[in-house]
């Protein structure tokens, strides 16, 4: 499947009070929230200077193309980065991790052979690390030009299929 050139611009989250949108100043920060999402619940009092009488940070609307991460996916570990990729078609996001010595794992087996072949990581991350779950792209953020595209390649397909 190819690959599109959309990455992460921004990084929110939503009160769990007022279901406001609050934008989060960092990745960091973000998946320290995330890592610990049904634990800690967020809400705005968290963040200085804000409330739930403020107006929302950012809007959910189709202005640009939301993906949704579940609960509780560990922060990424030191050293690594976890990259998203989202597929030109917008049907997912492929994730893996770019590992300190620059390869780049895409499942938790990988994660653990690389663990294997790599002792000297084994001090600074697990494979409890790792999570190769991607964010949910809701259907209402495709853009209708792909949309269009899908239908089209699906009705194309159904037709070779009936011939």
């Amino acid at each position: 499947m190819e690959k599109s050139k959309h990455t992460v611009s921004a990084y929110a989250v939503q009160c769990g009070e007022c279901l406001k949108w609050r934008l989060i100043p960092s990745e960091e920060e973000y998946e320290i929230i995330r890592q610990n999402f049904i634990e800690e619940p967020w809400f705005c009092h968290k963040k200085p200077n804000l409330s739930c009488d403020k107006p929302s940070d950012i809007e959910y609307d189709n202005s640009r193309v939301w993906t949704l991460d579940k609960p509780n996916i560990p922060k990424t570990p030191p050293g690594t980065k976890r990259l998203l990729n989202m597929r030109s078609d917008f049907s997912k996001m492929d994730v893996y991790y770019q590992m300190p010595n620059g390869k780049k794992i895409r499942s938790n087996v990988e994660a653990e052979r690389f663990l294997e072949a790599f002792p000297e990581y084994k001090d600074i991350m697990s494979l409890a690390d790792f999570s190769f779950t991607s964010p949910k792209i809701p259907e209402d953020m495709v853009p209708k030009e792909v949309e269009m595209k899908i239908a089209s390649s699906k009705s194309k397909k159904m037709k070779v299929a009936n011939s």
